[in-house]
């Protein structure tokens, strides 16, 4: 399912792996980082308390030595000058008031530090004991303050060692607040190695987590865009080294399959187009073959038909000659004297036969510029066709023309009705009593058409390959020269147009068909208005 998507969503696939990789990374940094800075400022709220119950300790010792103070003087000098001790006393004791706003000030610095801390969320803030220990202490300063607004406890020693007796207190509860930030210090330690530890397995959990999904993403590409390329570069140079046969497969079905089956395509139309032009060329072989056996045939003719027509002439003569002689003097009644006229007239008739033969060689070797006009094609078949109509051995043979409206060929009339004689009486010969003939003349891709189309005996692929060759015949009767078609393939190839055969097997049918150039409008035109 996976290879079937569009390259398209692929990259996008790809591209949101590798931002799940780069959120993960991106995301275990962040909480390491907020993580130490979270210590980081654990440690600086530790750091700022540990002062402030420093200080409130401080206060609340130097209040205790006040006291100290004061009941050392009242107890060395009061018995001696009673009038002067008042006066001391209440400098020491003033002092004493002073060192207890002292302490009060740092008792409410440091709640005011509580209260900070436990809106800002600090992970130590769980500091029940410590508000207790406050309230504790507040509410002790204020039995002291109390005490001191209200009686002249400094004269009195009973009321001395009771304020004694209550900073004793203050200075122990003042000493616990530091114990408390220890107790939560050593917490502190115990929670930071657990989340260190945490942090560590979590950061190990995540390295992996994006190496397995880079190892994916690699893989995936590798699989998506590495493979096939690899895949079609190695069919393209298969191709590229004269493989033509080979076809480049990928299941990927996207994009690049896409590419693929037009690469497939486009080498197999290579192929064809290849193969093509190699039939052709074949073709073309053939025909310079056939052409220049047709030129070294007529060289030959042409010499042999001079050298026989002499002799064939003078014999014919003298067989005329001899047997006009003989027919005075021979009795006609007498057998053996109509033999020697008979044989004389055989001599005759065999001598011009022969004179035939070899001036249609010299036909087959005419070469030259044969003098051309435009004349309508229909009409020259048509006077061929009309011609053979009247032949006694075709009269059980049906011969039909096929023709609409006039086609006009640059041709010249007599070699042209030679081409149609030509084929038409092999194709007359080669049907059965009753058998059809069809000729088409026809415009058909630009150029002028003649088919003959017979129902016949047909030709095999051997027969095909060697009819337009010179003294080639299949005639059932064993009759003919085999001159015919190769004097119609020259003199159709000399009008610039081609000559066909064609045939399904024995027994069903043969089609000539001969291709001439048309022709040109403005040369019609002209032979209309001249008509």
């Amino acid at each position: 399912m996976l290879f079937k998507w569009p390259i398209r969503v692929k990259l996008l696939v790809g591209l949101g792996l590798l931002l799940l990789l780069v959120v993960i990374l991106s995301s275990s940094g962040l909480y390491a980082i907020n993580a130490y800075r979270r210590l980081v400022k654990d440690l600086s709220w530790r750091a700022d308390e540990l002062p402030l119950a420093g200080g409130l300790g401080q206060r609340v010792g130097e209040l205790r030595m006040s006291l100290s103070e004061l009941s050392g003087l009242r107890a060395a000098s009061y018995p001696a000058d009673p009038s002067r001790v008042p006066m001391r006393l209440r400098m020491v004791h003033s002092e004493f008031r002073a060192r207890l706003d002292d302490a009060g000030r740092a008792l409410d610095a440091y709640r005011a530090r509580l209260e900070h801390k436990l809106r800002a969320g600090s992970p130590i803030a769980d500091d029940q004991p410590e508000w207790a220990t406050v309230r504790k202490l507040e509410a002790a300063l204020w039995r002291v303050r109390e005490w001191d607004r209200s009686k002249d406890w400094v004269l009195v020693d009973r009321e001395v060692e009771a304020m004694r007796g209550e900073l004793d207190q203050l200075q122990i509860m003042a000493a616990e607040l530091p114990s408390y930030l220890q107790d939560k210090m050593r917490g502190l330690t115990d929670s930071v190695r657990m989340r260190y530890r945490t942090l560590i397995v979590g950061m190990w959990i995540t390295s992996a987590t994006a190496g397995l999904i880079f190892a994916v993403l690699l893989r995936l590409f590798y699989q998506w865009i590495f493979q096939p390329l690899r895949v079609l570069i190695g069919g393209s140079r298969r191709v590229a080294a004269g493989q033509f046969g080979h076809r480049i497969h990928l299941e990927t079905h996207d994009e690049m399959a896409e590419l693929a089956d037009a690469m497939n395509q486009m080498t197999a139309r290579f192929q064809a187009i290849r193969d093509d032009l190699d039939r052709q060329v074949q073709e073309r072989t053939k025909q310079v073959v056939r052409s220049e056996q047709l030129a070294s045939v007529g060289f030959l003719a042409a010499g042999v038909a001079h050298e026989i027509n002499n002799p064939l002439a003078s014999i014919a003569l003298c067989a005329e000659s001899l047997e006009g002689r003989l027919a005075d003097v021979l009795d006609p009644a007498n057998f053996d004297h109509r033999v020697v006229l008979d044989y004389l007239r055989m001599i005759q008739s065999e001598a011009f036969r022969c004179k035939g033969i070899t001036e249609k060689l010299l036909d087959f070797s005419r070469i030259g510029p044969p003098h051309r006009q435009n004349a309508d094609l229909v009409a020259l078949v048509e006077d061929v066709v009309e011609m053979l109509g009247h032949l006694g051995k075709y009269q059980r043979r049906h011969l039909r023309l096929e023709a609409q409206g006039p086609v006009i060929v640059p041709v010249n009339p007599q070699e042209i009705k030679q081409v149609a004689l030509n084929l038409l009486t092999n194709a007359l010969d080669s049907v059965e009593d009753g058998g059809l003939v069809r000729v088409m003349v026809s415009r058909r891709d630009g150029a002028a058409e003649l088919a003959v189309v017979d129902n016949g005996c047909g030709m095999t692929p051997d027969v095909l390959e060697h009819v337009f060759e010179p003294f080639f015949t299949r005639r059932r009767e064993g009759q003919g020269t085999g001159l015919g078609l190769s004097i119609s393939y020259r003199i159709v190839s000399d009008h610039g147009g081609a000559i066909t055969a064609e045939s399904a097997g024995p027994g069903q049918g043969a089609t000539f068909r001969v291709r001439l150039p048309i022709a040109e409008a403005k040369e019609v035109e002209h032979r209309h208005r001249a008509a």
